[in-house]
């Protein structure tokens, strides 16, 4: 059991790399996607069995004193002011009163960081170290060498490391006894010395390896930028926008923050940035690969924004589920998209051939421009990255959804019509048929990856469920076939000037229409309006009864569409407790909620039908 400790987080420094964002805010109160980097650190903190908790204030003291006072955590910290810095050292020297009555954690505010604290206090703790450092490879900044059981023997600048097993680096996180106070002298001091020292003495530092956690310094506007960008990246997202902003109709593309009280007036265009709170953006103005604020701006470059040194290949995008990796890679005067698939991947003769096919007949797809079928590679068009589902986490107006979804739509039934009357030009999409089999396929895998894998659930009437399974596989297979994307959800569709293009179309099958129409009006990853839906179930209809003519039946289609939509959302299901699970892609997990809310509601209106199934899904 880990004994009750304080705690001090430096804040005083001057931000001096940052400027001139430090000018504005300072850096403890930089903000990740809507909290700053300070309630972060104390968020984690609090988690501890620490007591107090001293922070040092000078640069913008007042900005953060009120922060504090108006945080919950105001009631635990104290605060120490130094009219001048004092260094690493003489900030925990000044806070002796406070760090004197026993061990304590000092935990820097200036890192974004998923470092187990509580491991790290808890080898402190049965260790006898009087210094306990978490140190990481992080090769920029490797300093401290260690030896094979983890105590420092020196850090380069200050002491020889030779004979080290490995030099490592200090990851802004450690615990002391009250002790080490003693090591520093009065006044300005850097603490590395007092660590030498403590070595000196006889005294034990050591250390916990913590390589391969999350961690991200904020020290310069690049390297906040990239703390920033993984943020959304680990969290499967390119946009935050928050609640307050006001930005109708500014444009977007990339990785987009936008955090609390901006104002994007109508012609503002951002790609690839991070709007601080209270920026304001003109109409006209335009931001890309950069860091904006209230009268400043700070242009990086786009790996340097997005934290991703690039490759020969070009500069990673994208942060889907698939073994494919995409690259943004200059081309004469523009970019083009470039696609490397893994050696075994399945689908990469497919989708040659379908974007071939899905172009000669108004597919919206992008246009394939070169490919090498014996390396699996093959480059596209740059439409950009905004994709539908990125479109609507932005402020838009309740005209604006429907617009864009009426486009979405339109769009779609240039393959459900017009592809599917010419089939013929392509054989390999002919001949993939969705059929019971593979219907019976998604159910085995909700069966599988959702209820047994991810909700730990066993179904009570497995022969009767199996059943109802095998007879909605039935009735789907013996649905009229037209050629259909299969995935057509919102992280599906870009939108590119203003209009839908279709990707990751390369499992597209011959099946039910209604199978699309399911996916994209009932998407997990965004909750469309009961009579909004309705709206654009109608416009879908009359396009495709017009388009159609007499071969076309209303009433058939609202029937399969009541077969797809349960057979759908079984599927998103199954693969979001695959991705979880299996991939470690723990981001799909928040879209669960509206899937199986989705589902249930389906399976309610279908448990005359399919009561096992209802039974089932009642119980998630």
């Amino acid at each position: 059991m880990v004994r009750r400790l304080n705690a001090f987080v430096p804040a005083a420094g001057l931000g001096e790399r940052l400027r001139p964002i430090t000018e504005h805010i300072p850096k403890p109160l930089l903000p990740v996607l809507g909290r700053s980097l300070l309630a972060r650190t104390l968020e984690r903190i609090a988690a501890l069995p620490v007591d107090r908790i001293g922070l040092n204030l000078h640069h913008k003291a007042d900005a953060i004193a009120a922060w504090v006072e108006a945080s919950p955590y105001r009631n635990q910290i104290t605060f120490f002011h130094e009219d001048a810095l004092l260094g690493t050292g003489g900030a925990l020297k000044n806070a002796e009163a406070l760090l004197l009555e026993g061990a304590f954690l000092v935990h820097n505010a200036d890192i974004l960081t998923d470092i187990d604290l509580r491991a790290l206090l808890e080898l402190h703790e049965s260790s006898g170290n009087l210094v306990t450092l978490a140190l990481h490879n992080f090769p920029a900044h490797n300093k401290v060498g260690v030896s094979e059981n983890g105590a420092v023997t020196g850090v380069a600048g200050y002491s020889s490391t030779a004979g080290a097993a490995r030099v490592l680096a200090f990851s802004g996180i450690a615990v002391y006894e009250a002790a080490f106070l003693s090591c520093l002298p009065q006044g300005a001091s850097n603490v590395v010395d007092a660590w030498l020292a403590a070595l000196s003495a006889g005294q034990r530092v050591g250390s916990l390896d913590v390589s391969g956690c999350l961690w991200h310094d904020a020290g310069t506007p690049a390297s906040y930028a990239a703390a920033v960008v993984d943020a959304l990246r680990r969290d499967g997202e390119w946009v935050y926008c928050d609640g307050s902003v006001q930005a109708r109709g500014a444009e977007f593309d990339g990785y987009i923050v936008i955090e609390e009280g901006c104002r994007l007036e109508e012609g503002a265009a951002l790609r690839n940035c991070i709007a601080l709170p209270g920026a304001r953006l003109a109409g006209g103005a335009r931001g890309e690969n950069c860091i904006a604020g209230d009268g400043f701006h700070v242009a990086l470059s786009e790996s340097a924004f997005l934290g991703l040194p690039g490759s020969e290949h070009g500069v990673p995008i994208g942060v889907g589920g698939s073994g494919r990796r995409y690259y943004r890679a200059p081309d004469g005067g523009g970019t083009i998209v470039r696609m490397i698939c893994p050696p075994n991947e399945p689908d990469y003769e497919r989708h040659m051939e379908y974007s071939r096919f899905f172009a000669r007949h108004g597919v919206p797809v992008p246009k394939l421009l070169r490919f090498d079928a014996a390396e699996k590679r093959a480059e596209f068009e740059d439409l950009g990255d905004l994709s539908l589902y990125n479109y609507l986490r932005l402020p838009r107006t309740a005209g604006e959804i429907e617009h864009i979804y009426r486009e979405v739509l339109s769009s779609l039934i240039a393959l459900h019509v017009d592809a599917s009357r010419h089939i013929e030009e392509c054989q390999l999409l002919a001949g993939r048929i969705f059929d019971y089999d593979y219907f019976r396929w998604e159910t085995s895998y909700f069966l599988e990856r959702f209820v047994e894998g991810l909700c730990g659930r066993h179904p009570d009437s497995r022969v009767l469920l199996e059943n109802e399974l095998d007879r909605l596989a039935r009735e789907a297979d013996a649905l009229p076939k037209a050629v259909i994307h299969r995935d057509f959800q919102s992280q599906n569709i870009l939108i590119a000037h203003g209009r839908p293009r279709f990707i990751d179309y390369q499992g597209a099958r011959m099946a039910p229409p209604a199978y699309d129409i399911a996916s994209v009006l009932w998407d997990p990853y965004y909750r469309i309006d009961d009579a909004l839906r309705e709206r654009l179930l109608a416009h879908y209809l009359d396009l495709r009864t017009q388009r159609a003519g007499g071969d076309f039946s209303v009433q058939d289609f609202h029937e399969a569409l009541a077969l797809c939509r349960l057979q759908r959302h079984m599927q998103a299901l199954g693969a979001y407790g695959f991705l979880s699970i299996e991939k470690g892609k723990h981001y799909f997990r928040k879209h669960i909620p509206e899937g199986l809310r989705l589902l249930k509601q389906d399976a309610a209106e279908s448990a005359r039908a399919y009561p096992a199934i209802a039974a089932l899904v009642a119980t998630l």
